[in-house]
C-alpha cells in the first residue's frame, strides 16, 4: 500500500487487468498473451519521447492540418504523426503530437484533453511506448485501452486509473474457529432443550387425556342419572 499510486509507474499487464492491481489470475487471454509478449519499442520513432504526447479517439476523416491547427494554440509544434494504415493509408483514430517546450506539452495535457475536434471527444495523455518502462501495446493484449462490453479493460492510466486497495483487518483465527464451535454446541445444546420440553410437553398431555374425555364421562353420567330417575318412576307406580 505504501507504494501504491492511481497511475502506473511500471507497466505490468496482470496489475493493468485489475481495478485495483491486486490481481493474481489473469481474467482474460488476451492478459496472458501480453505477459507473453516480449515487446520492443519501434526504434523507426523518432523525437524526445517526454516532449511528445498521444492523442486518440480521432475522427477518421481528421488530418494533420487539423491536428496542427488545434494544437499549435498551445505552443511551438516540432513534429505531428497520424498513424495510417500501410496498406489502404487511411487514419487510425490516434496521432502523436511532439513540442518543443515541455511548458506547451503540459498545458496541452490539461487542457486539450476531452476536446472535441470534428465532432469527436479526443483522448489526450503522455506518450507511454518509450516512456513506461515494461510497455506492451494493445495490439498485443496490453496497453490501457479495452471496452467494458469486451471484458478488456485496462487500468492504471490517465482515463481509468487504479481504485485504491482496500485494507482489510486481520481476522482473528477463533472468530470462524473457536467461536463456531461453540455456536455450534449451542445450537445443538438448544435443540436437546427443545426436545426435551417436547417430551415433557407430551408427558403432559397425557396426564390431561383423561381430563379431556369429559364429554364421554357426560354421557355416561347421563345415562346413569335417566337409568335412576326410571327406578324412581317404578317405585312411585308399585307404591300407587
Amino acid at each position: 500500500m505504501a507504494d501504491w499510486a492511481p497511475i502506473a509507474k511500471e507497466y505490468d499487464p496482470l496489475k493493468a487487468g485489475s481495478i485495483d492491481g491486486t490481481d493474481e489470475e489473469p481474467h482474460d487471454r488476451a492478459i496472458w498473451r501480453a505477459m507473453l509478449a516480449r515487446y520492443v519499442p519501434n526504434k523507426g520513432v523518432t523525437g524526445e519521447p517526454h516532449l511528445t504526447l498521444f492523442v486518440a479517439r480521432l475522427n477518421l476523416q481528421t488530418t494533420e492540418e487539423k491536428l496542427k491547427e488545434v494544437f499549435s494554440r498551445y505552443g511551438d509544434i516540432r513534429k505531428i504523426r497520424l498513424v495510417r494504415d500501410l496498406v489502404t493509408g487511411f487514419s487510425k483514430g490516434y496521432a502523436f503530437v511532439e513540442y518543443k517546450e515541455e511548458r506547451a506539452l503540459l498545458k496541452a495535457h490539461r487542457d486539450a484533453n476531452r476536446l472535441v475536434i470534428d465532432q469527436h471527444e479526443i483522448f489526450v495523455d503522455f506518450e507511454l511506448e518509450r516512456t513506461l518502462k515494461g510497455w506492451i501495446p494493445r495490439r498485443l493484449g496490453g496497453g490501457f485501452g479495452g471496452k467494458k462490453e469486451s471484458g478488456q479493460l485496462r487500468f492504471g492510466g490517465r482515463d481509468r486509473p487504479f481504485r485504491k486497495p482496500i485494507n482489510l483487518p486481520a481476522m482473528k483465527s477463533d472468530l470462524y474457529g473457536e467461536g463456531s464451535a461453540e455456536k455450534r454446541t449451542w445450537s445443538r445444546e438448544g435443540a436437546r432443550d427443545w426436545r426435551t420440553r417436547d417430551r415433557d410437553h407430551d408427558r403432559s398431555r397425557d396426564k390431561r387425556w383423561p381430563e379431556r374425555e369429559r364429554p364421554w364421562a357426560w354421557g355416561e353420567s347421563e345415562r346413569d342419572s335417566k337409568e335412576d330417575r326410571s327406578r324412581g318412576r317404578d317405585r312411585r307406580d308399585r307404591d300407587r
